[in-house]
C-alpha cells in the first residue's frame, strides 16, 4: 500500500479499534506457486495491549500458506466509499476513495490445540453475541467429542506483527467545509457508501479541530 505521510495511521489504540471493528479479513502468502489468499474472521489478542492478533485456518490452508515458516500478510479493510468530484465543488477535481485500512506482516506462531480452542471459544462469542439466542461453542447441541473434532480441522496462530502499513484517507488535506459536505453527502447514502465512512471522517475530523 503505498503510502503519503499526511494519511499515515499510527496511533496504537486507533490502530486497535480499527482492528476491533472490522475482524473479516485478508490472509495473503507468497508460495512457491505463486501468491495466495485466504479469508477468516480474526480477533485482537485479548492477553496484549499491542497489535498481535489471533485465528485460524481450515485445514489445508495452513499448508497452503505455509503458516508459520513464512510471513504473512494480514489486511484489515475499514470503512470505505467513493467520493465524487462534484462535491469539491466549482474547481477541477477527479473522483477518489476514501478508505481506513491496515497492513500487519509477520511470522504467525502455531497455537496448541488447547490455545486453538480458546479463540475458536472467543470467535463464536464473538459473532454470536448479536443473536436473540446465542449459541456457544460448547452448549447444547454441540458435545465436547463434536468440538474436539472440530478444532482438529483448524490450525491457531498468533501473530505479532513486525512491520504495520496503515493508512487513513478522509480527505484530511481539504478545508473543513468541503468535508462536511462529503460527509452530508455519504450520509444521504449512494450506491457506492459505506454508511459507517462518514462517521470516520466525522471523527478525523473533530480530531483535527481539536488539535488546533
Amino acid at each position: 500500500m503505498r503510502q503519503n505521510p499526511s494519511f499515515a495511521m499510527t496511533d496504537v489504540t486507533e490502530l486497535r479499534r480499527l482492528i476491533d471493528a472490522n475482524p473479516w479479513m485478508t490472509l495473503v502468502s507468497a508460495t512457491d506457486e505463486g501468491l495466495v489468499a485466504s479469508h477468516y474472521a480474526v480477533l485482537l489478542d485479548e492477553d496484549r495491549d499491542d497489535l498481535t492478533i489471533v485465528g485460524h485456518v481450515g485445514k489445508p490452508d495452513d499448508l497452503i500458506h505455509g503458516l508459520g515458516e513464512r510471513e504473512l500478510l494480514v489486511v484489515v479493510q475499514g470503512p470505505h466509499g467513493y467520493i465524487s468530484p462534484s462535491w469539491y465543488g466549482d474547481s477541477p477535481n477527479v473522483p477518489t476513495w476514501n478508505f481506513v485500512s491496515a497492513h500487519l506482516t509477520g511470522v504467525p506462531e502455531i497455537l496448541t490445540p488447547d490455545e486453538n480452542l480458546v479463540v475458536l471459544d472467543r470467535l463464536v462469542a464473538r459473532f454470536e453475541s448479536g443473536m436473540p439466542q446465542p449459541r456457544l461453542l460448547w452448549e447444547r447441541p454441540n458435545d465436547p467429542d463434536y468440538v474436539t473434532r472440530l478444532e482438529r480441522g483448524t490450525v491457531g496462530f498468533r501473530l505479532t506483527p513486525t512491520k504495520v502499513v496503515a493508512k487513513r484517507k478522509l480527505s484530511q488535506n481539504r478545508p473543513d467545509d468541503v468535508v462536511e459536505t462529503i460527509i452530508a453527502e455519504l450520509g444521504a447514502g449512494g450506491d457506492y457508501a459505506d454508511p459507517r465512512l462518514p462517521a470516520e471522517m466525522q471523527r478525523a475530523l473533530d480530531a483535527r479541530r481539536a488539535a488546533r
